[in-house]
């Protein structure tokens, strides 16, 4: 299909969710992509003059072994405005959708008024976006602006589709020059979402991706305390993705000063326990480590005791409850553990 032709918006979404029809599983769509063309049977109105002609519809059945017939399941009709040869539309790849069929899902997500749809439409493009190819394509169509759009959508399925394709987009670092735009809203949904919400997780993996390398961890330097408070309320899952996001942040030396200082609840240090899962500990730990392993001067140190409240009071000072925890997890039945626990003491 070329740029410059006109598609019915109804027409696109017949086709849009044959496509997207099938789309529920990581990379699903793509395992559909296999060979077939499609046959095109054009009905005219009677009467209808050549001026009409160039905006008829025309329907595409789909050939069994197609795409759209492999993740539909069903002989899908889908409007279409220009001739289309056999094997015009689906070029067979294996982890690639036509660049039309991008352009196509994106169009559709813009003028879709139905939750169900767009979902549907956020789902498969988050599909798309696992591969290189695609995150290149959707970011030259101006996709990543249309997607991030969806952020303070009404419905929360959509918001969250919407976080999950972001995600996917977000590793690549030319789309996170576009994405980074959109931390302050991505940490709206994390502080005005219910805990343990799909929401929060889907934001808090975005934000791992973002905070990998240190270009942009500067942009989560306010955000601190918000992490330390969701890490001491929320469920395993989201303890592990808010530590991801804390231990990356803590890597780098240069963020090390606006972590210290974070107001944090006191019942942070009580994680350090036997009863902390394992996987949330080891975090917990690297994270401690990364703090132990900086060295403030004297004066700093003392200006931060000042700060009442504060990470270092909490889990850095001498009154801090933290040494005496990481002696009795030296006795924790993991071996890891034991192993990081000691690396800290040492």
């Amino acid at each position: 299909m070329g740029d410059s032709s006109v598609t019915p918006r109804l027409g696109n979404m017949k086709a849009l969710l044959g496509i997207v029809a099938g789309a529920g599983a990581s990379y699903g769509i793509y395992r559909f992509i296999s060979g077939g063309g499609l046959r095109v049977n054009r009905k005219s109105p009677t009467g209808e003059s050549p001026g009409v002609k160039s905006k008829q519809q025309s329907e595409v059945k789909v050939r069994p072994g197609s795409l759209l017939a492999r993740v539909s399941g069903l002989d899908v009709v889908c409007p279409r405005t220009v001739d289309v040869a056999s094997g015009d539309i689906i070029h067979q790849s294996p982890n690639n959708l036509e660049p039309q069929h991008l352009k196509m899902l994106l169009s559709c997500l813009q003028t879709s008024n139905n939750p169900s749809d767009k979902c549907r439409i956020l789902l498969t493009l988050g599909n798309a976006a696992a591969f290189t190819v695609n995150q290149n394509l959707i970011r030259e169509f101006e996709g990543i602006h249309i997607v991030a759009g969806f952020l303070p959508d009404s419905d929360a399925e959509v918001r969250v589709q919407t976080l999950n394709a972001l995600n996917n987009l977000c590793m690549n670092i030319q789309n996170q020059e576009q994405i980074k735009v959109y931390v302050p809203q991505v940490l709206e949904l994390i502080e005005m979402s219910p805990v343990n919400s799909d929401l929060q997780l889907g934001a808090m993996r975005l934000l791992t991706n973002l905070s990998v390398t240190d270009k942009h961890q500067h942009l989560l330097k306010e955000s601190v305390t918000l992490l330390l408070s969701l890490l001491v309320v929320s469920n395993e899952a989201l303890q592990v993705q808010t530590l991801k996001v804390l231990v990356n942040l803590s890597s780098n030396p240069d963020m090390m000063d606006d972590i210290v200082q974070a107001q944090a609840p006191a019942s942070v240090v009580l994680l350090f326990d036997q009863r902390t899962t394992r996987t949330v500990l080891l975090r917990l730990l690297t994270f401690a480590g990364n703090l132990k392993a900086w060295r403030p001067s004297a004066q700093v140190a003392d200006e931060l005791r000042r700060k009442q409240d504060c990470l270092f009071r909490v889990l850095l000072d001498e009154s801090s409850q933290l040494h005496s925890r990481l002696v009795q997890l030296l006795s924790h039945p993991d071996a890891e553990v034991q192993a990081q626990v000691a690396r800290i003491l040492t």
